[in-house]
């Protein structure tokens, strides 16, 4: 059976796989700055006999064709970049870039389609289909590294049914696995409000026009956006999380400028909700005095898991480590670019789990402590050539 010889070769492959990880994560790259990344994996492509194109600058788009090679196509992503955070683990692989460091796991993601990719391509003969790989630049930051991707055809020539991708899970102990059908990650809009008044002394406040008690009035008010127009059983957050304005304690100053965050699950209520924060915002500053330029920076769309191919991905994981071991992922208001695959095809995005409390490794990612059980990328290489070789489209 195809399962037992890809969990052979897992087994047999991981140290080396392991090692790749190392020199991944001490060589962290930002969002779209990858050079060297990408240039690493076209290597490890070119000496595995695969070929590939590049796409987006640092994007690796690779083709493993196996027998009846146009009976079907499946799709396998893992993202690059790292984060600009400044690595605190003391361990031999620690990063070596001052301040970038792989806090998401990305470089486990690439790692294991790395590894799938080895296990794919010297089964080939054993199943049917093509398999694109998709190693992605760009996922921690805006438009997305998936929409430019998709932009230049990722999806095209040859045409995927279905794309699959998994993403570490430090809440999630190593050797499990979840899923979830349906809503699964958030959308994620960036909110710059610039709010103008009439500065002064701050002894004279009839003189001005205060936009620190403008802002202050706005920040208190987009609260009813959630509060009194969303279903409460549709999960949405609105978040003001910077307040710039002022100098000093005697003078009132000309203007404010606020930032925020705004996620949904449901893209209807999302661009409702647009609306509602532009008029909120116009009404209550003019209302006060004040003027407003405000910016929504449309960022990713929610992650919606296929229910039919998220049923199927669940059947694979329980065949290939056990029922126990498979659980369901909780929704999560975090967002992933990985939504605008599955705005286009069904997708299934699930989670490795990477959590071993016995060794003290638990913090989560975007943290300058994250790191895994690395025992976690003999299963994560070995599943996602298992969904490739086995999962009919």
């Amino acid at each position: 059976m195809i399962a037992e010889k890809i969990k052979a070769l897992a087994k047999q492959y991981a140290p080396e796989f392991i090692d790749i990880r190392h020199h991944l994560h001490a060589h962290p790259e930002l969002s779209y700055q990858e050079y060297e990344t990408s240039k690493f994996v076209q290597d490890k492509l070119f000496e595995l006999g695969i070929p590939f194109d590049i796409k987006a600058t640092t994007g690796v788009i690779g083709l493993i064709k196996g027998r009846n090679p146009n009976s079907r196509v499946i799709a396998l992503r893992a993202d690059m970049d790292a984060l600009p955070i400044q690595e605190e683990n003391e361990v031999p692989y620690k990063s070596t870039h001052d301040g970038v460091m792989h806090a998401c796991g990305h470089d486990v993601h690439t790692t294991c389609l790395l590894g799938a990719a080895k296990i794919l391509n010297e089964l080939r003969n054993e199943w049917e289909g093509t398999i694109k790989l998709i190693f992605q630049p760009g996922e921690e930051k805006n438009p997305g590294g998936a929409s430019l991707l998709i932009k230049e055809g990722v999806l095209d020539n040859p045409a995927p049914a279905c794309i699959f991708g998994l993403h570490v899970h430090p809440g999630l102990a190593v050797g499990k696995m979840s899923f979830r059908a349906g809503k699964v990650m958030a959308s994620a809009d960036e909110l710059y409000i610039t709010i103008k008044g009439k500065g002064g002394h701050a002894a004279s406040p009839h003189l001005c026009i205060d936009p620190i008690l403008i802002a202050s009035h706005l920040i208190i008010a987009l609260q009813q956006v959630v509060s009194r127009n969303n279903d409460p059983h549709n999960p949405t957050v609105l978040s003001i999380t910077s307040f710039k304005g002022g100098e000093t304690t005697n003078v009132i100053p000309n203007e404010v400028k606020l930032k925020g965050t705004f996620r949904a699950m449901d893209e209807t209520w999302r661009f409702k909700a647009h609306e509602l924060i532009r008029k909120m915002a116009t009404d209550l500053v003019h209302s006060m005095g004040g003027e407003t330029d405000l910016l929504i920076d449309v960022g990713y769309p929610s992650v919606y898991n296929n229910e039919v191919l998220n049923e199927i991905a669940k059947e694979k994981a329980t065949a290939f480590i056990g029922e126990a071991n498979v659980e369901e992922t909780e929704k999560r208001m975090g967002a992933e670019d990985f939504g605008y695959y599955s705005q286009q095809i069904p997708g299934c995005f699930f989670r490795l789990g990477v959590m071993n409390k016995e060794k003290g490794i638990t913090a989560g990612v975007h943290t300058p402590t994250f790191n895994i059980d690395e025992s976690a990328i003999e299963i994560g290489m070995g599943m996602m050539a298992w969904l490739g070789s086995s999962v009919k489209s």
